[in-house]
């Protein structure tokens, strides 16, 4: 599995916004310049999570998107799965595959679903509120 920028840029975003759900709507234009990402990209993206109902946006004058949701309420799985589509590490096991024809005899197929159950705990188990905090290098000890 492979992130790519959209999954990546769609985290960030949602981090951004949550981190500014105090201001209303906010403006791409500002999204988009606080995570220096072109906001042509960013169009497209926050279209997808406003459809999929992760985001409301509002035109015109104050204007801009916000969470639908508490920050608690999601996961980093539920938007990378939203915008890559799968998690999948194999193409047998994406979502809606027919598998490979092989599939009753596959040697690795247990090691893959493994994979994807652990990469879907992990990835599940993180939320929108945990990724807000920045954790610390560990170089802060003071004695």
């Amino acid at each position: 599995m492979l992130v790519s920028t959209k999954g990546r840029y769609a985290l960030r975003v949602m981090i951004d916004l949550a981190e500014h759900q105090g201001d209303g709507y906010v403006p791409l234009k500002e999204t988009a310049e606080r995570q220096e990402i072109s906001e042509k990209y960013l169009e497209g993206i926050v279209k997808t999570l406003v459809q999929k109902g992760m985001l409301s946006g509002l035109r015109g004058k104050g204007g801009g998107y916000r969470l639908t949701k508490a920050p608690e309420s999601y996961t980093a799985g539920d938007i990378l799965r939203l915008t890559e589509g799968s998690l999948a590490p194999v193409a047998c096991l994406t979502a809606g595959s027919d598998g490979c024809r092989r599939m009753s005899e596959c040697r690795t197929l247990s090691m893959w679903q493994g994979l994807d159950r652990v990469i879907a705990e992990y990835l599940d188990g993180i939320t929108l509120a945990d990724l807000m905090h920045r954790e610390s290098d560990g170089y802060d000890y003071v004695i």
